[in-house]
């Protein structure tokens, strides 16, 4: 709807120069990957935007949205629009969505930004001009590609490095931003140690956005913070030590890309045996907790930051933490501090190398005529 000539000329004649959308959280990351529209930030960055005084509608849909979003709307010129019947808010203008309507309801909504530029005071519009590049969109089937080639598509050169120790091992790190503890930090802090000690690390959702500011997700500026191994496989290949797979509800991608690495052989037989490990550092919603059980249920280790819902029970804190890895492979821990989670991370994947006989350097041998004869 933004990009119609009649919107945008409509606009034009209101005084604007076009028609500009920005996304927020999880939304943020859809529109990214399929439609390359700009990230503004992630959820605790909602009512910020508003304060710039140069949103005209935020629109909300059923997940990680404030509740207090009308009430700071109602101090600037911006209308906030929910389009979802589970997630109405007093306060809010609701116009209902449906997929069959979903050109027209937009075009009405753009409509109505533009019809409330007009009501901009231009003299309190603050917009920070601090501005992050990243490399974004990826998910499993574009790996196989940007490691092999469209003839030789694979994840080979991934297990090759794992297994030759530039790369240490794989870090998901996902989820949410929390209010409890400092915007973004313990996100960058976490990120930032893992990479440096030569983790790839796959991040979606505001763990993502977070780390994106920070500039870890750019595949040039992003490799002045990776450690020499990592650095090396990512000049190479032409990625950042960061990986973003979308929104914090595309964490399949993470794991579908973990099968795809024990399929390719040489890591195990099962994702349990991966050098490999999970975190979400900040969250702060149900569904964090959801994901994270189907990850330990795959057999990954899944540490989580910040607090933790069942320390009310001993026996129920003993199996996650424990007892449940004898069932399935995986396990829970939990560590607020970013520096001690890392170790807790780093101290997994290295026991996981130790089992698959990875964790020391072999000598390289060149190998003579004569030496490859007796191979055969």
């Amino acid at each position: 709807a933004a990009e119609d000539n009649e919107l945008i000329n409509l606009a034009k004649s209101k005084g604007a120069k076009g028609i500009n959308i920005g996304g927020i959280c999880c939304t943020a990351n859809e529109i990214l990957m399929r439609h390359g529209i700009s990230i503004i930030g992630n959820f605790l960055n909602q009512e910020m935007a508003i304060t710039t005084g140069a949103v005209e509608v935020m629109v909300v849909d059923v997940q990680c949205i404030m509740a207090s979003l009308p009430e700071i709307a109602f101090c600037y010129h911006t209308k906030i629009i929910t389009t979802s019947e589970k997630a109405k808010i007093p306060g809010a203008i609701h116009i209902q969505f449906t997929e069959e309507e979903a050109l027209q309801k937009a075009k009405e909504i753009v409509k109505m930004a533009i019809e409330n530029f007009e009501k901009r005071n231009k003299e309190n519009v603050l917009i920070p001009q601090k501005i992050s590049n990243l490399v974004a969109g990826f998910s499993y089937e574009s790996i196989y590609y940007i490691l092999g080639g469209r003839f030789r598509a694979s994840y080979k050169p991934l297990n090759d490095n794992i297994i030759n120790g530039r790369i240490r091992g794989i870090a998901g790190v996902v989820g949410c931003n929390n209010p409890k503890v400092s915007h973004d930090q313990i996100h960058i802090k976490l990120v930032s140690k893992l990479i440096e000690n030569n983790v790839l690390v796959l991040q979606t959702g505001c763990s993502a956005i977070a780390c994106a500011k920070a500039g870890f997700l750019d595949s040039v500026k992003g490799l002045d913070y990776a450690g020499k191994g990592l650095r090396e496989v990512c000049e190479a290949v032409g990625i950042p030590p960061v990986i973003h797979m979308g929104s914090c509800v595309d964490n399949s991608r993470i794991l579908l890309a973990a099968t795809c690495v024990v399929k390719e052989g040489g890591l195990g037989d099962d994702i349990s045996e991966l050098p490999a490990a999970g975190a979400a550092p900040e969250w702060m919603s149900e569904k964090a907790l959801s994901i994270g059980q189907y990850f330990v249920s795959s057999g990954v280790f899944v540490v989580f930051g910040v607090n933790w819902p069942t320390f009310g029970s001993k026996n129920l804190t003993k199996y996650l933490f424990e007892d449940i890895e004898k069932e399935v492979g995986g396990k829970w821990a939990y560590e607020p501090d970013p520096d001690k989670m890392a170790d807790l991370i780093l101290k997994h994947i290295d026991e996981k190398r130790k089992k698959l006989g990875i964790d020391k350097a072999r000598e390289r041998i060149l190998y003579d005529m004569a030496m490859r004869r007796e191979l055969e």
